[in-house]
């Protein structure tokens, strides 16, 4: 499969401490096959530098496909990346989060079953593989596997990691996809929305995962997983 462009998605709220960072190690990506990239980057209505240090990315390194998208109001992560799926070009699009959560050169290995031709959509699992990863909250590893398992009851998929951020979609599909969620309930949405379409090839490969606490900036809770599991009975229930 001829890739020539990937769109990599970045919403951002209140990530000051860690967004250059990230943005910049994207720019020093080298993407298998000599991939193209593109950064979007979705302000959703940050209250700290988060706009300014952006700017001075792109200020330095103009010469990088960065677009900028701000949120005059605080809509949520869904619908961050609701704008970022609306503005991309690639033939494939990732998610990528502001924080140091996930590993920008591991997206390579998301790419690779999309080259050999095997597949249109490519979970990373922080659950499968021999790759590094941080020990943090028990309940919240059993939450998010019990989300998994009630997910791939509905959708009768076989994920470990139905609730990851990495993500890699076939752009024209996810197009061609009306999503609701604004908030956390963009990864169970879109997970049943994508099973439910005829013949599509989805995989899963091993990442590593360098988790946060609350205290070092982590902004899920156990809120958002009730919202998970609403979301769930939600888009697998419905016509």
């Amino acid at each position: 499969m001829i890739v020539n462009k990937i769109s990599i998605i970045i919403p951002a709220y209140n990530e000051e401490a860690t967004i250059s960072i990230i943005v910049n190690k994207l720019i020093d990506l080298a993407l298998i096959d000599n991939i193209k990239k593109e950064i979007i980057i979705i302000n959703d209505c940050s209250t700290d530098n988060t706009e300014k240090i952006v700017a001075n990315v792109i200020t330095t390194q103009k010469e990088y496909d960065i677009l900028y998208i701000k949120h005059e109001k605080n809509l949520g992560k869904g619908a961050a990346i609701h704008s970022g799926i609306k503005n991309a070009t690639g033939d494939y699009l990732i998610i990528q989060d502001a924080d140091l959560e996930y590993d920008p050169t591991e997206i390579n290995k998301l790419l690779k079953p999309i080259i050999d031709g095997h597949a249109d959509v490519v979970y990373g699992s922080r659950f499968i593989g021999g790759s590094a990863h941080r020990i943090l909250f028990f309940w919240h590893t059993i939450g998010n596997k019990f989300l998994t398992f009630l997910s791939n009851l509905f959708t009768n998929l076989n994920l470990t990691d139905m609730e990851t951020c990495y993500k890699l979609f076939k752009t024209s599909i996810i197009k061609n996809i009306s999503l609701k969620e604004k908030r956390f309930g963009f990864e169970p949405e879109i997970t049943a929305k994508i099973a439910k379409i005829k013949c599509i090839r989805i995989y899963e490969v091993g990442i590593s995962y360098y988790g946060r606490t609350y205290l070092e900036g982590k902004k899920i809770n156990w809120r958002d997983g009730f919202k998970a599991i609403y979301c769930i009975l939600k888009y697998n229930l419905m016509p």
